[in-house]
C-alpha cells in the first residue's frame, strides 16, 4: 500500500473527483433525472475509485501489460467530453433543481477531469524510457 498516495496531488485530485462525482450522482438520482445523467455520474464514481485503488495498492507497477497513466489520461479526457455534453444539457433543459445542481457539479467534475489529465500528462513521457521504480506523486 502506498500510504503517501492519498496525500499527493494526484491522490487528492482522485479523491476530489470521486466525491464530486458521487455528489453529482446523488443529485441526478434524487431529481429522478434521465438515465444517461445518472449512469454517467455512477460510472465516473466507479472508474475513478478503481483508478484510485490501482495506484493506492501499487497495482500499476505489478500489472505491466498496460501503461496505466496513459489509460487514466484517456479516461479523464473521454469523461470530460461526455460530462461536457450531458451536464450542459442538464443545465440548459432545467427539468428541476436537482438536475441543475447535478449539472453544475458535473461541470465542476469536468474541470477536475481536465486537471487530472493535465497533471498526469506532465508526469509521463511518451518518447523516453518508462521508469517503474519512481514513487507515485
Amino acid at each position: 500500500v502506498d500510504s503517501g498516495y492519498p496525500r499527493s496531488p494526484r491522490g487528492a485530485l482522485k479523491i476530489a473527483r470521486a466525491l464530486v462525482a458521487l455528489a453529482t450522482f446523488l443529485c441526478f438520482l434524487g431529481s429522478q433525472s434521465r438515465g444517461a445523467y445518472t449512469a454517467l455520474a455512477a460510472m465516473e464514481v466507479v472508474i475513478t475509485a478503481l483508478f484510485f485503488l490501482l495506484y493506492l495498492l501499487k497495482l500499476d507497477k505489478k500489472l505491466l501489460w498496460l501503461f496505466w497513466p496513459l489509460a487514466d489520461i484517456f479516461n479523464s479526457v473521454i469523461a470530460a467530453l461526455f460530462l461536457l455534453i450531458v451536464c450542459l444539457f442538464s443545465v440548459i433543459i432545467k427539468t428541476n433543481n436537482g438536475t441543475v445542481a447535478g449539472g453544475v457539479l458535473g461541470l465542476v467534475l469536468l474541470v477536475l477531469c481536465v486537471a487530472d489529465a493535465l497533471l498526469l500528462f506532465r508526469k509521463i513521457s511518451l518518447g523516453g524510457t518508462r521508469e517503474r521504480t519512481a514513487p507515485a506523486k
